[in-house]
């Protein structure tokens, strides 16, 4: 299992609906069908299957196919669709934030600290490294990478353009932030890159050396498993990652 657990926001939003709270609660006792929920919760079928396929989409609920007749074979008939909550954790932060990883790094390196008599810093920066590199290793690019772990990379040129917009004041409709030509269009492997959201901001700005510390070797591992050129640095500014990722390391 991923120590990683996707930021799933979107999920989160499909639960605003009363309907479907009380469907995913009742999923979450016991697999249900469309006509149990309809008359559980006194509502159409109809309305029973919109809402039950949108947790599905949403990655709430975990889709299965029974015969609940007890028969099998020719005339036995369709077997029924059934929900049932998914397995997997949900979480959902705005901005970004993975402190779920962060507490397993820690975790680790205490055990690691208190087993072979090291540094509890040296052994969080080693669990750090080798945690970027797990999870970069199944990403196609730095980039891609980047993005699962919720640093929103940006190429620097452009970070750097709309800082000085923003000073500027603006003289032309601005994109929404997540749009391409808001982000300078698409980021080029080689550019610079500035890490726009810190995933461990909270904990980054009580235990600075620390955190930072194991941040810059997550993006190391990150790098090396991607087979990126660029070198991750520190390079601390206000309002983003500490850490930049640069064609050097002047």
């Amino acid at each position: 299992m991923s120590i990683l657990t996707p930021n799933r926001a979107e999920a989160v939003a499909a639960l605003a609906d009363p309907q479907r709270r009380e469907l995913y609660c009742l999923a979450s006792e016991r697999p249900i069908g469309r006509d149990e929920a309809a008359a559980a919760l006194g509502m159409p079928r109809s309305t029973a299957a919109v809402n039950l396929d949108r947790l599905a989409d949403a990655g709430l609920l975990a889709i299965s196919y029974e015969r609940r007749s007890g028969r099998t074979g020719p005339g036995a008939g369709r077997p029924a669709k059934l929900y049932r909550a998914a397995d997997a954790e949900l979480a959902a932060t705005i901005p970004e934030r993975h402190y779920e990883l962060a507490g397993e790094l820690l975790a680790a390196a205490a055990a690691v600290a208190d087993e072979r008599g090291v540094p509890v810093r040296d052994a969080l920066e080693a669990e750090a490294f080798a945690a970027g590199a797990a999870i970069g290793a199944g990403c196609a690019d730095l980039e891609a990478a980047l993005t699962l772990c919720g640093y929103a990379p940006c190429a620097k040129d452009a970070a750097a353009a709309d800082g000085a917009e923003d000073a500027a004041g603006p003289t032309r409709p601005e994109a929404p932030r997540d749009a391409p030509a808001a982000r300078g269009g698409a980021v080029g492997t080689t550019a610079d890159l500035v890490l726009e959201n810190c995933p461990f901001h909270t904990l980054a700005a009580r235990h600075t050396a620390l955190i930072c510390g194991a941040n810059l070797e997550l993006v190391r591992g990150l790098a090396t498993a991607t087979g990126d050129e660029r070198t991750p640095v520190l390079a601390p500014a206000a309002g983003r990652c500490c850490v930049e990722i640069r064609q050097s390391a002047g």
